[in-house]
């Protein structure tokens, strides 16, 4: 899986057995036929940085049974990704495990308590079992492919080192799964380069890579993040089926709570690197005992809130290199007691197979605690909405962009694929308009146009008038620029669409130099302070690099990005699709705000129907390039006449649970 596992060589490194295992790692027992169980315990991981030691994985225990749907759930730079990349031996050049286990167990390897552990293998053996036993889908597909190489060669890859398979037998299994995965005309699209893919679709390769091997385990690393809900819902599908025909053992890793209402049979909330909170998830769902579950819960953006603050937890995770006194959550806390900072929780029982990380659940800390300290964190009431004119701000008539298709030896242009087909629609002063849709519809296709993105690089036709600065598409050089200032946007991949040579502060300072040269230094620098704090961000995070965060802070900074010049329009391309909920509802929460304050309008791309719900006006519904409904959000979502609208609502995962 070399071309997949790109960071394999320096995670070798990293990752190898230490002295104190070698002995051990030389008497490991055999590779498990059929792996049943896998159990972690007291698995601490850390990270050297600059700052020190940071610990991110804490003293953590689980146990995920074959035929299992384990939910890891958490905000971003809780441990969730690290605690994954050590299942798996992958960690980055600077972390190694200081302390635990990792054992994979066969059925009499269960009844004795005993096992093969993954800590103790040497390279070569664990190669064996990443792939073959374990399966990964990791978080960013964009850059988990190999760019070099095509699709399907990444996918025979995998399929030749974990299986008897080869040559035209290897292709077809490769084929087979890319159908299985929902990527359309999977004979063709097995000779694409990842570059010719959309995000959905390089998520769904990534997923044919890991299955096609058929793992007894598989650790899915928010697996459909970049999937819109009828692709998400096919992909679920097909990891159900896989559990119901292989006792396939899944370790879920994801922010959408109602992926893991779903999904899973046991949910484990984790925060700063320890996990506070793990039960049946039906349990979890209905009596959720932490107090950070329970304003996750109450985070999740749908139509019942539409018009007030979603409840965003203030603050944000704790760097890890502190050494912790008391309770990890406790300055973030809405039940927080005083003891609470000076108290460490121990996980107790609150009921059968239900734990908490809680003082307040802990018989032998209440005695000691004090009166609660005001820690409540409570959504700031809205504000009088600014008075936005009902006038018309973007205008968008019979949109089409085009892309040549080119073949033969010298590569001449032989037809166009319409990405885009007659799209119209208008965008009001203050208002939201959604584009929903099926990844590869035309949605992202459509924002990049009115963008000038794709000038050069396809055909666009048709009209697009922006307020003062007349038709986009007829703008050049100075009156481009203007209209940029105007105009932004927060890309899908916050990793892609960040330079790596640049510090955060240069990222953010860099659109302010270009499009507002009347600032001065000094008021830049005290914008960018303010960006990252309204975007939930510590203000130690300008002076650091873009691979120094977690997927989630990275589309933060992406966001405080697109709203450093103070845009009139700002196009979302999934702004919230790499986020937690607690963080999700800030974004959403600080979107309405600027909307309120400064009539900002936005164009939203999205496939969380839920976010629509919560923050469009008006939804226009995409298939194939073309419009297939449009109007107002409550009317097509509520009453959709087109039957693909209906079929596209019918995949959306609701919670089952009540909160």
């Amino acid at each position: 899986m070399s071309s997949v596992l790109k960071s394999v060589p320096a995670a070798v490194a990293a990752n190898a057995p230490t002295a104190s295992r070698l002995a051990a790692s030389a008497a490991a027992g055999e590779i498990p036929a059929h792996v049943e169980a896998l159990q972690v315990r007291e698995l601490e991981v850390a990270l050297d940085a600059e700052v020190g030691l940071v610990r991110a994985i804490d003293g953590l225990n689980l146990t995920i049974q074959r035929g299992e749907t384990f939910a890891l759930v958490g905000e971003s730079g809780c441990g969730k990704s690290m605690t994954a990349l050590a299942l798996m031996r992958l960690l980055p050049e600077n972390g190694r495990v200081l302390r635990g286990s990792v054992i994979a167990q066969e059925h009499r390897d269960q009844a004795a308590g005993q096992g093969l552990d993954l800590l103790d293998l040497s390279e070569s053996r664990m190669r064996e079992v990443r792939g073959g036993r374990l399966g990964m889908i990791f978080q960013e597909p964009a850059t988990s492919l190999n760019p070099v190489m095509k699709v399907g060669d990444q996918i025979i890859e995998a399929i030749e080192a974990h299986t008897s398979l080869r040559g035209a037998a290897a292709r077809a299994k490769a084929i087979e799964w890319m159908a299985r995965v929902g990527i359309p005309e999977p004979e063709r699209r097995i000779d694409e380069y990842p570059f010719r893919l959309s995000g959905g679709q390089k998520q769904r390769v990534m997923i044919a890579i890991a299955l096609a091997a058929e793992p007894d385990f598989l650790v899915a690393d928010e697996p459909t993040t970049a999937l819109d809900v009828t692709i998400q819902k096919q992909i679920l599908d097909l990891l159900k089926d896989l559990q119901r025909e292989r006792g396939l053992g899944l370790l879920l890793i994801t922010h959408d709570l109602a992926v893991v209402a779903g999904m899973a049979h046991r949910v484990a909330l984790m925060y700063a690197g320890q996990i506070v909170e793990v039960a049946p998830a039906a349990e979890f769902f209905a009596r959720p005992r932490h107090p950070y579950a329970q304003l996750l819960l109450r985070a999740l953006p749908d139509a019942a809130r539409r018009g007030e603050p979603l409840a965003a937890i203030g603050g944000t995770v704790p760097p890890l290199w502190l050494s912790f006194e008391g309770c990890r959550f406790a300055p973030r806390c809405d039940r927080a007691l005083a003891s609470c900072a000076s108290t460490l929780p121990r996980q107790v029982a609150v009921g059968a197979e239900h734990e908490v990380r809680c003082v307040l659940f802990d018989p032998q800390a209440a005695a000691s605690t004090a009166l609660p300290v005001a820690t409540a964190v409570a959504p700031a009431a809205a504000d009088a909405p600014v008075d936005v004119a009902a006038t018309t701000l973007l205008s968008v008539e019979h949109l089409s962009v085009r892309f040549p298709i080119r073949a033969g030896l010298l590569q001449r242009v032989q037809s166009e694929f319409a990405a885009v087909d007659d799209v119209s629609f208008t965008l009001g002063r203050g208002r939201t308009l959604a584009l929903v849709g099926e990844s590869g519809c035309g949605k992202t296709t459509t924002g990049k146009a009115l963008l000038q993105l794709l000038r050069g690089v396809g055909r666009i036709d048709g009209v697009a008038r922006l307020e003062g600065h007349g038709n986009l598409f007829e703008l050049q050089g100075e009156a481009l620029q203007r209209a940029r200032r105007d105009v932004q946007i927060v890309f899908q991949d916050p990793f892609a669409s960040l330079n790596p040579r640049m510090r955060v502060h240069e990222v953010l300072d860099e659109g302010l130099r270009t499009l507002r040269p009347e600032m001065d230094a000094g008021q830049r620098r005290a914008r960018l302070e303010q960006l990252v704090d309204r975007v939930g961000l510590r203000r130690d995070a300008l002076e650091r690099w873009p691979h120094e965060f977690s997927g989630g802070q990275r589309q933060r900074i992406a966001i405080a990005r697109a709203l450093a010049v103070e845009p009139r329009v700002i196009v979302c391309d999934e702004p919230t699709s790499a986020l937690d909920v607690s963080v999700q509802a800030q974004i959403l929460n600080l979107l309405a705000e600027l909307q309120r304050e400064m009539g900002v309008s936005y164009l939203f791309i999205t496939h969380n129907i839920g976010v629509v719900e919560y923050i469009a006006d008006e939804v226009v519904v995409m298939n194939r390039g073309r419009v297939e409904e449009s109007g107002a959000c409550a009317e097509v979502l509520g009453a959709p006449r087109a039957e693909y609208t209906r079929r596209l609502l019918a995949a959306v995962p609701r919670m089952t649970a009540a909160a």
